[in-house]
């Protein structure tokens, strides 16, 4: 499959100092200048995949181990079934769900994110973007998806499942189903949100809880995603 990659600019050194007022108001205006750049780009690439199916989790799994070989196998469904696979682009479950949709003859994308200790891009994308921000690269996964299912990870895998559940509960973009995948982990958070967040501490409601799916059957998971309507380019949140 033709390979699409795009690459942006680079994030500038930390400011030096001291430095005069009218260069800090040109440093903003040049950083807000970059941060529109990143933000339209991702747009226009994340609009040309009719529908997707983002994929979440850690970076440090390796092939073998089990949430690893759930994800390529459930991704090669997916992509099979008709989406666009897209992935954060890094290692771990990222690389197991590109790898999946790769395998599948499929489109496989990764968004991937420069960091001062590099993350190289996995090898099983067929079209990328790479960020210089997070901010903008969550925006992009976010948009980008039909549905969006979490694999077990770390603090990063937290914020962004987090994040998007706090915009579906305030109500900032439209209902998507979030499908955390694998239980024995997926297990002691629903036993922590259940008892200390809704019964104990009541700072959510029982309703909140319905805001996300665990399960580990890939048959459920793939009439999920099939049930939600198809929306047209650029009216997706």
């Amino acid at each position: 499959m033709e390979s699409n990659h795009i690459t942006g600019n680079h994030v500038g050194e930390p400011l030096p100092g001291p430095i005069s007022r009218e260069e800090i108001h040109r440093i903003i205006h040049a950083r807000v200048h970059r941060i529109d750049h990143e933000f339209t780009r991702a747009f226009e690439f994340i609009n040309q995949f009719k529908k997707s199916v983002s994929f979440f989790g850690s970076a440090r799994l390796s092939p073998g181990n089990n949430h690893y070989e759930k994800a390529r196998e459930l991704a090669k469904k997916v992509a099979l079934a008709g989406y666009t696979v897209i992935t954060g682009g890094g290692g771990g479950i990222m690389e197991a769900a590109n790898r999946g949709a790769f395998e599948a003859g499929k489109t496989s994308v990764g968004l991937n994110i420069r960091l001062p200790a590099h993350q190289p891009l996995n090898s099983f994308t067929t079209e990328s973007m790479e960020f210089d921000y997070f901010f903008v690269r969550k925006t992009a996964l976010s948009f980008a998806a039909e549905a969006y299912l979490f694999f077990p990870g770390g603090f990063g895998t937290f914020d962004e499942l987090f994040e998007i559940l706090t915009l579906i509960q305030t109500r900032k973009i439209r209902r998507v189903p979030i499908i955390l995948v694998g239980k024995d982990y997926w297990g002691e958070l629903q036993k922590f949100i259940a008892t200390f967040m809704h019964e104990k501490h009541h700072a959510i409601d029982e309703l909140e809880m319905s805001l996300y799916t665990i399960t580990d059957d890939n048959n459920e998971i793939l009439e999920i995603i099939k049930e939600v309507p198809i929306r047209e380019p650029f009216a997706r949140h």
